[in-house]
């Protein structure tokens, strides 16, 4: 059989999209978007509301928000005294949070933020799903992508910057399989300014495109350029020149390549991976463009780096898709396919089906666990014991004070005051310090008398304002 005219006329038994595939087509992918920034968002309203604070990063870009929207430069006292945000990641793109700021200045709306980013992102892959396999096909692998295990435990774990660049990867490899290679280009282009290691990716991704598709070789090879002069002009003098202490923050975090594969966790992950690309999705080039993230990842000593459930699969998931999407082909015209044969052991359809259902189950596997179904639990929605104490403690604070918090309330507590972590370098000496004894980065040691500690760690007199819930404030007389 000759492959390559194989290759280029329609699967036989492909029937032409009907009505109800033009309608799927239409409906579903808009549909999928708004549950799933409804998920998200409801999901990060429920925590923010019940104190929930799983690491320091919503403050951190509280912050950063609150000062873009005060068309100031990124200064981030929770980091340190004067420390310029960008001189931590790379990240100038989150200058466009200015208007959600004055929109609403809220950690919530941040939140909120990163829930729509993610739902926008299923829309262009969704519908290159439904072209390619079919609508019922299509839509199921647009439900696993969007409500993958990825894009959930980016949303769990609140804010990142991270969260701009899944729609970016997203449109940007959808142009790329509907052979739009300058829409690929422009979409890739920005990803340099999401943060710093993804030029890589972009470099990578412009190789692809200078070795597939060689009428697009220069083009493809200037991306490339543009993705990897931007990853070293970033890593090594703008991220140095910025930084407090003129360096690369995390180089330090990097560890031995000899223990790139150990411990078995990092293999899980890859597994998780595979299984969201329908494993067949390995056959594609395109998932070569996880390897720059998973390199410092693995190579990276922190554990959190190595997991399924922190925020830096998100970015990988977009990828998942479209790799699994290139491999399988498109049911219309059968490109790409000429490795399918029609007379291969397992039929195409079957296939397909296999490939969309692996994608699938291993979010669904993890449904139990799965955070996005807290928004399902009405005990989840129970107004905490602690609202009306946190709300009182925050009230006790003089507003535009300079106030030490700890995790819990650091978010909630950016709008209204010039606020530095308890634990944190700054040298100047708070107004105010406001303690949860329940915060986890007490390490389950908080001190007995707050004012005592706040008196020896910054040598000045505090008073007790405020004591409640596990809340205590305590402000300079």
């Amino acid at each position: 059989m000759n492959l390559a005219a194989h290759a280029s006329r329609p699967e036989r038994g492909t029937p032409r999209p009907g009505r109800g595939h033009q309608r799927t087509r239409r409906l579903v992918p808009p549909l999928l978007a708004v549950l799933a920034t409804l998920a998200y968002g409801l999901l990060g309203s429920q925590q923010f509301h019940h104190l929930v604070a799983r690491s320091w990063d919503l403050g951190i870009f509280t912050q950063l928000a609150r000062a873009y929207g005060e068309l100031r430069a990124p200064i981030v006292p929770i980091k340190g005294d004067d420390v310029n945000l960008l001189g931590d990641h790379f990240h100038p793109i989150l200058a466009l949070l200015a208007p959600v700021w004055w929109a609403w200045p809220s950690g919530e709306a941040l939140l909120w933020t990163q829930a729509l980013l993610f739902g926008l992102s299923a829309i262009p892959l969704t519908r290159l799903a439904i072209d390619r396999l079919g609508a019922p096909l299509g839509a199921l692998a647009g439900a696993a992508y969007v409500f993958s295990f990825g894009l959930q435990s980016a949303a769990a774990v609140q804010f990142h910057e991270i969260a701009v660049a899944v729609p970016l990867l997203a449109l940007s490899l959808t142009a790329l399989l509907r052979e739009r290679m300058l829409g690929a280009i422009l979409w890739a282009a920005p990803l340099v300014f999401v943060k710093e290691d993804l030029g890589l990716t972009v470099a990578l991704l412009g190789g692809i495109i200078a070795l597939r598709h060689r009428e697009y070789r220069t083009e493809g090879l200037g991306l490339v350029c543009w993705g990897a002069g931007w990853f070293i002009m970033a890593t090594f003098v703008i991220l140095p020149l910025l930084n407090p202490a003129g360096q690369y923050d995390y180089t330090d975090n990097l560890g031995s390549p000899f223990e790139v594969l150990w411990p078995p966790m990092k293999w899980l992950t890859v597994l998780m991976l595979l299984l969201a690309a329908g494993l067949i999705g390995a056959r594609s080039p395109l998932i070569a463009l996880m390897l720059p993230t998973l390199a410092w990842r693995f190579t990276g000593t922190v554990e959190f780096y190595w997991d399924w459930y922190w925020h830096y699969n998100a970015i990988l998931m977009p990828i998942a898709l479209a790799a699994m999407l290139d491999a399988l082909g498109d049911r219309r015209t059968g490109r790409a396919t000429a490795w399918l044969r029609e007379d291969a052991p397992i039929p195409v359809r079957r296939l397909r089906i296999t490939a969309v259902a692996a994608s699938a189950a291993v979010t669904l596997v993890l449904a139990g666990a799965m955070p996005v179904l807290d928004i399902f639990r009405p005990q989840k929605w129970e107004p905490t014991w602690r609202a009306a104490p946190a709300a009182e403690a925050l009230e006790a604070v003089p507003d535009g004070a300079v106030l030490a918090v700890d995790i819990t309330l650091m978010a909630h507590a950016v709008p209204d005051h010039d606020v530095q972590w308890t634990h944190g370098p700054n040298q100047r000496v708070p107004d105010c310090v406001l303690s949860d004894r329940y915060a986890f980065s007490w390490d389950g040691r908080p001190p007995e008398d707050v004012a005592l500690w706040a008196q020896q760690r910054w040598g000045t007199e505090y008073e007790t304002t405020y004591e409640d819930g596990g809340f205590t404030v305590v402000c300079r007389p």
